[in-house]
């Protein structure tokens, strides 16, 4: 027996740490928000959560309130769901709040990338490039990538003034990808393809080859970020990830023409600071699945709402041909290309309205932060709450500001001119019980973690729909096509996309 004591011990001490960490024994102290464990150890409510987000939250939020607990996947997660809370969380600092730390994990098991620990500071050398002299710089290489893609297929038709029918989601997903990529990662030299038009033909096809891969691993994307992958899943992610670290790679990268400062400034920032060529393929891959993933969806959703709105579409119309005539140009058969500004882009109200709108609708981040020592929260009504070191906290604008109807009336309605004021300037000024709401959107997040390439994803947006309507008239095949049923896999991870894609038809105006 006394032989068995130790083993038998040491198996007791096992079970009882297995079962902590599970979540089994975690109880509600004295101060803490409700706590809603679920009825499966460790799991949680991890499977209401992935299968419908939004109705999980909402339903919460109606049992406990505006601040709960919950375990989710072996976490405990605390959701505010007041708005005029969400400065204390955004502008707490990292000792307390870290977004720094999830990161990695997220970045590490998506792309295989490691951060450097002074990433920070290169980031904040080279984001110079996504605003001020930087962005006029980037907007007029997009512009140029756009235009020579949106006409290049319609320019070989027999008789150019035919409808062209596409699916909406792979258009507009297809165009911007590939305008976006050839912007940031340049263009096949002429001297390595022997001709201007054999490296443009290259340039043609091999975006269009990578758009496909593209796709193929943003579907996969939701399940590596909760780590729920299939075997097949998670052996085609490998197969895709290694092929886009090769199309990547420094050697290649460097090699190109055109290639933005942007990149180029990342690339050669972190070879300084020691950082081997695989990763740093690695860090590219994860700059452009960031820079496209969600304008892809977002071109595709504004887009929709347009043409399922004619009054909204009038009205954008109606602004670029203004903003167009203001500068002398007109398009026109054999004329030359639109010259399309960022000082352009910037008076542009309606369309911004529309842009706004359409994000409010369909991006539905998730905010989540770690705690990272022991702290009393206090809420915007005087309510304190103390939160534990280890556990996550987070919010998650769709619910609690973008589809609340004090904030936005008739929330689940597109209004082009919901954020456009009497004096058709951005309208800034939005209220819940009375009182002014400072997050009244927040499709880039917010605090100091707000997304720093919003500047150029919002140009490449708006150029992409910009020239769309300046260059063709366009409209759905389904003038009575409802809206699109979505993908809820995206929840949390910023633009939805639809679950199916709808078909349009495009052709020159003139």
């Amino acid at each position: 027996m006394s032989l068995w004591l130790p083993v038998l011990l040491a198996l007791f001490i096992s079970v009882l740490g297995g079962l902590h960490l599970l979540g089994v024994f975690r109880r509600r102290r004295p101060k803490e928000p409700p706590l809603d464990k679920g009825h499966i150890p460790w799991l949680g409510h991890a499977l209401d959560f992935r299968n419908n987000t939004v109705e999980f939250l909402q339903k919460m939020q109606r049992k406990h309130g505006d601040i709960f607990t919950v375990q989710i996947g072996g976490y405990c997660i605390t959701f505010v769901m007041d708005p005029f809370s969400f400065g204390s969380i955004l502008t707490e600092t990292r000792s307390k709040f870290d977004l720094i730390h999830l990161k990695k994990q997220l970045v590490a098991r998506a792309f295989g990338y490691y951060r450097l620990e002074n990433e920070h500071k290169i980031l904040e050398v080279t984001n110079k490039h996504l605003m001020g002299d930087g962005l006029v710089i980037m907007t007029k290489a997009m512009m140029k990538n756009l235009q020579k893609l949106m006409l290049h297929s319609i320019g070989t038709v027999k008789n150019q003034k035919e409808w062209q029918y596409d699916g909406l989601f792979h258009y507009s997903s297809n165009t911007t990808f590939r305008a976006g990529y050839l912007t940031l990662f340049g263009n096949e030299t002429v001297k390595s393809m022997g001709s201007k038009e054999k490296a443009e033909e290259f340039d043609w096809v091999h975006s269009e080859e990578l758009f496909n891969e593209f796709r193929k691993y943003d579907s996969l994307f939701p399940n590596l970020v909760y780590a729920m992958p299939p075997l097949k899943g998670k052996l085609e992610a490998e197969r895709l990830k290694r092929l886009f670290w090769n199309v990547l790679s420094f050697k290649k990268t460097m090699q190109k023409d055109n290639v933005s400062r942007w990149v180029i400034d990342q690339l050669q920032l972190r070879q300084e600071q020691g950082m081997a060529e695989h990763m740093l393929a690695r860090c590219m891959f994860m700059l452009l699945w960031g820079s496209q993933s969600n304008t892809a969806s977002a071109s595709f959703w504004l887009l929709f709402f347009l043409m399922k709105h004619p009054e909204a579409l009038k009205a954008v119309k109606e602004e670029v041909e203004k903003v167009l005539k203001e500068t002398n140009q007109e398009v026109k058969p054999g004329g030359p290309l639109i010259n399309l500004t960022r000082d352009m882009l910037m008076k542009t109200p309606i369309l911004d309205s529309a842009v706004e709108e359409t994000l409010r609708l369909m991006s539905v981040p998730g905010l989540i932060r770690a705690i990272m020592q022991d702290v009393d929260f206090k809420m915007a009504d005087g309510r304190e709450y103390a939160l534990r070191k280890g556990d996550r906290i987070g919010i998650f604008p769709y619910i609690s500001v973008h589809m609340d109807p004090e904030i936005h009336p008739e929330p689940h309605q597109f209004k082009y001119d919901r954020f456009l004021s009497p004096d058709g300037i951005r309208r800034a000024n939005f209220y819940k019980n009375g009182k002014k709401v400072k997050y009244f959107t927040m499709p880039w997040g917010g605090g100091k973690s707000m997304c720093p390439g919003r500047f150029f994803a919002t140009n490449e947006l708006k150029q992409f729909v910009f020239l769309m309507l300046v260059y063709f008239d366009i409209e759905l095949v389904n003038a009575e096509e409802e809206i699109l049923p979505i993908d809820q896999n995206r929840m949390g991870l910023g633009i939805v996309h639809p679950k199916r894609d709808i078909q349009f038809r495009y052709k020159l105006r003139c």
